[in-house]
């Protein structure tokens, strides 16, 4: 379908086959972007999960986890839902003095930080309370670290807020440059500063909460100019921005909610089933786990606001060949990362002391699970992109209750182990349920051949590699870096092949030719902020 066909007409089929590939060319320089910011996101979150685990030992690690635990899940329930809701309306709004963008801010940013005011006072008076069910020795030390921690929720979820303005009104590479450079680069380093000085747990968390503020402040400055504040643009909103954008986030609010705390339920209960050195090394599980789905969020931040358009528009074929493409490359990013993980777990543990290798089988049952993760692709953004907020809710209050159920059954007997087992069970839940809506809503595949080759491909190639190394060097750092050895062999091996060197080349050009995402001032057809 064009641009220019009235939703829910279809055009010709040759029009669909042209317009999506257009459209999945101009979606690749922007993921290739936003992996770009992920792969600087992982390297410096993996330092500082090395950091964090090194400096302060698996009790002072699981305090520090379950702080940010703590203030991940607040902030998340406390922001409402409204940064998803800002990157589906504001593509569908014109930006500048004379647009209808500005008006969205005062409807998107009251709710949220008022809540946060609310919730963060109320922790901040009951942290003595909290910390004495949270942490397993608190004292004044804890109280303090819980205190601190809510006090935060505010200037996070204002942070989240600016950070979604800034993704839909500035190109990619400004929204790269504050989440994937700015916090990562400097949190490592100021949370080192407090370990290397022996200034405990709260300094360090104090250290982790710093770089938020420069955050705000510099997100502030890059988002007032493309809106038009201070310049003439209207910041009252109708009744109807009202009532529009919050029929849309308020069911994303809880599966907001959900989904940036999943890992810290799961460290929360494990604080708080089987103690605090459990929590810590589950917590470094966890940040390897995440580590590898960093293509995905990469991917997901770079594409949202471009099939916000595409399905505002009724554009679905377009949307799914987008789809269809991202997963493909998550897939190709991902599942060498997680095969690995799965396989030589120990090794990656051991790089974060000898006190966390317990939870090798863990990494192994997680690694697992992310595979169901990364293999359907981005389909909460297809949802939550077409309007179907509900739709994504459903899905993810059905993976946290499977989460949770399993976590009370098997956590206080298996600890970190059960942790994981309730957690994989619950990815696994969330995803197929989501990917069966996402299916259902769009009416079009979303998965091909390319995206079956590429998984069986992976999976034999690294399965060799992997098996080669357990052969001749076991499971830990010796057998993981013959299997990598192996694995540069093969994929030197495959660059003399002439169909794969044909495929690199067509995909260059793509990137090449591909003109970047599509201006977030959309066009009149694309004005609608009505659910699809």
């Amino acid at each position: 379908m064009t641009a220019g066909t009235p939703t829910g007409v279809d055009s010709g089929p040759g029009t669909d086959v042209i317009d999506g590939t257009t459209e999945a060319r101009r979606s690749a320089r922007t993921g290739l972007a936003g992996l770009a910011g992920a792969a600087a996101n992982g390297l410096f979150g993996f330092l500082l999960a090395i950091v964090i685990t090194r400096g302060y030992g698996p009790v002072g690690s699981g305090a520090f986890f379950a702080a940010i635990g703590v203030v991940t899940v607040t902030a998340a329930i406390c922001t409402l839902g409204a940064e998803t809701g800002l990157i589906w309306m504001l593509p569908r709004r014109r930006t500048g003095r004379s647009g209808d963008a500005a008006r969205v801010l005062p409807v998107a940013f009251l709710p949220p930080l008022v809540t946060a005011v609310v919730v963060s006072l109320v922790g901040v008076f009951a942290a003595d309370v909290l910390a004495s069910r949270l942490l397993d020795g608190p004292g004044a030390d804890g109280t303090s670290l819980i205190a601190t921690s809510f006090a935060a929720v505010p200037l996070v979820v204002a942070m989240t807020l600016l950070l979604a303005v800034l993704r839909c009104v500035r190109p990619i590479r400004a929204y790269i440059g504050v989440q994937s450079v700015l916090l990562p680069v400097t949190r490592p380093v100021l949370v080192g500063a407090a370990a290397l000085a022996a200034g405990g747990v709260l300094v360090g968390v104090t250290g982790w909460l710093v770089p938020v503020a420069f955050a705000v402040v510099a997100c502030l400055a890059l988002v007032v100019g493309p809106l038009g504040v201070g310049r003439g643009a209207v910041l009252r909103p109708d009744r109807a921005d009202w009532s529009t954008f919050w029929r849309f986030a308020l069911p994303r609010a809880a599966s907001a909610a959900i989904d940036a705390s999943v890992l810290w339920v799961g460290v929360l209960l494990t604080s708080v089933l089987a103690g605090q050195a459990d929590a810590g090394v589950f917590g470094a599980v966890g940040r390897y786990i995440l580590a590898g789905q960093l293509a995905m969020q990469g991917l997901r931040v770079a594409v949202s606001p471009q099939l916000s358009r595409l399905l505002g528009r009724g554009e679905r074929v377009a949307a799914a060949a987008v789809h269809r493409q991202m997963s493909t490359w998550v897939l190709v990013l991902s599942w060498p990362i997680y095969l690995l993980l799965a396989v030589f777990g120990l090794a990656f543990l051991q790089l974060f002391g000898p006190n966390f290798t317990a939870g090798s089988t863990a990494m192994t049952v997680l690694a697992v699970a992310m595979l169901v993760n990364t293999g359907v692709g981005n389909v909460q953004s297809l949802l939550l992109m077409g309007g179907r907020s509900a739709m994504h809710l459903a899905a993810t209050v059905a993976g946290l209750l499977v989460t949770v159920s399993l976590g009370l059954w098997l956590i206080p007997g298996h600890g970190v182990t059960g942790a994981a087992v309730a957690w994989a069970a619950g990815i696994a839940t969330e995803n197929l349920i989501a990917f069966g809506c996402a299916r259902a809503v769009i009416g079009q595949p979303l998965v091909d051949a390319v995206l079956l080759r590429a998984a069986a491909t992976i999976s034999a190639g690294v399965g060799i590699a992997a098996l080669a190394g357990v052969l001749t060097a076991g499971r830990g750092v010796a057998g993981l870096l013959v299997a990598l050895c192996v694995l540069a062999a093969g994929c030197v091996g495959l660059l003399t092949v002439p169909r794969v060197r044909g495929r690199l080349r067509v995909t260059m050009s793509q990137f090449r030719r591909a003109q970047t995402a599509a201006p977030v001032a959309a066009d009149a057809a694309a004005t609608s902020t009505k659910d699809r």
